[in-house]
């Protein structure tokens, strides 16, 4: 009798994990299909020229006086 128990446990555990197995490898392919179709409408800007040099010159800018108050502080 016991025997019978543990193997319909284990039927019942197969059936669970193979269960949330199944959820997740939908789960990715509607969220790969979603990422697809949201890329294809709503593509990401492209940054331009100007934008790179305007950041650039911020992070310079940023560089600077992060440098400038670590000699402060070490001072």
């Amino acid at each position: 009798m016991e025997t019978n128990l543990v193997i319909e446990g284990f039927k019942f555990m197969g059936l669970g994990m193979g269960t949330v197995f199944l959820f997740l490898i939908i789960l990715i392919v509607m969220m790969n299909f979603m990422s697809t179709i949201v890329n294809k409408f709503f593509p990401e800007p492209q940054p331009n020229e100007t934008t790179r040099a305007n950041t650039q010159n911020k992070n310079k800018k940023v560089v600077a006086a992060v440098t400038a108050a670590i000699k402060h502080h070490r001072s």
